[in-house]
């Protein structure tokens, strides 16, 4: 696990595969693919034209088939992990529930499943980038809750080396006491696009958090304006007391969108939207 002093865990100031598809175009019945003005012969009978009927519903049954992608078995293998990473994983709906209680305001209680790693890397990257990091007591909260018993301890020393520094603090905008200053409102959040298992073995899984997060002073006096940012954070994970816990976890910058051509909002509509909106529990 790396930390910088741009905001914790690498990046602008803060601080887990692709699907195709085939479209087969037919010519327009209208025309000939190979020129025009070509027509069937008059004396065609209606037994040949039954018969390339026939062939061409065959021709259309098997270019559906292919177009399946193989089948259906290919989208959880056996072993509880991908074979192909390559191939997308839809974070469609379980009807699971993903945590059954919190802990130090944490969604927690992860079953002991890929998707329930899953469920719990996207929760723990939200907490881990939160505002509450800037604040020492509730810091301390997030570590215990997210971290292993074993490196829980480690853990929170290393953080608050960082997050503690009123140096650091300074640059990014804040008070030596993590809070923002009158009258701005400080914004740090992480909002989960999808995760990916790496690797699944029971009690233990890596698995990788594809986000976007905003940070910055929403204010009208702000020197660091809200900004955008990708990132991909990748957690190791233990299953221990009855849960998935965080061992270690490293960050890489995005892969990040191309930006849209959109007006950026003003201080007071930024600041509204933070207060307004809540977060979420994240579920695979």
């Amino acid at each position: 696990m790396s930390l910088s002093d741009d905001g914790g865990y690498g990046g602008d100031g803060h601080r887990g595969s692709e699907s195709g598809q085939t479209r087969t175009r037919l010519p327009d019945t209208g025309g000939d693919p190979y020129g025009s003005g070509r027509r069937p012969r008059a004396g065609m009978s209606s037994r040949n034209l039954v018969t390339i009927v026939g062939v061409v519903v065959l021709l259309l049954a098997a270019i559906a088939f292919a177009n399946r992608g193989g089948s259906g078995n290919s989208e959880t293998p056996s072993g509880g992990s991908p074979k192909d990473t390559a191939q997308a994983q839809p974070t469609a709906p379980t009807g699971t529930r993903p945590a059954t209680g919190k802990t130090g305001g944490i969604a927690s209680g992860f079953a002991r499943t890929e998707q329930g790693a899953q469920s719990a890397a996207a929760n723990y990257a939200v907490a881990l980038t939160s505002d509450g990091m800037y604040l020492t007591a509730r810091r301390h909260e997030i570590a215990k809750a997210v971290y292993a018993p074993a490196v829980a301890a480690a853990r929170k020393d290393d953080l608050d080396k960082v997050y503690s520094d009123h140096a650091f603090l300074g640059r990014i905008g804040l008070k030596p006491d993590g809070t923002a200053p009158k009258g701005m409102t400080f914004v740090s959040r992480a909002n989960p696009v999808g995760t990916k298992t790496e690797a699944f073995k029971g009690d233990t899984a890596r698995i990788s958090v594809w986000y976007s997060a905003l940070f910055g002073l929403a204010g009208t006096q702000s020197k660091n304006p809200v900004t955008e940012s990708w990132y991909t954070n990748t957690f190791d994970l233990q299953w221990t007391g009855g849960d998935w816990k965080v061992t270690d976890f490293t960050q890489k910058d995005g892969p990040a969108p191309i930006g849209r051509d959109q007006a950026a909002a003003s201080a007071e509509d930024m600041t509204k939207a933070v207060q307004g909106f809540g977060g979420f529990t994240y579920a695979r």
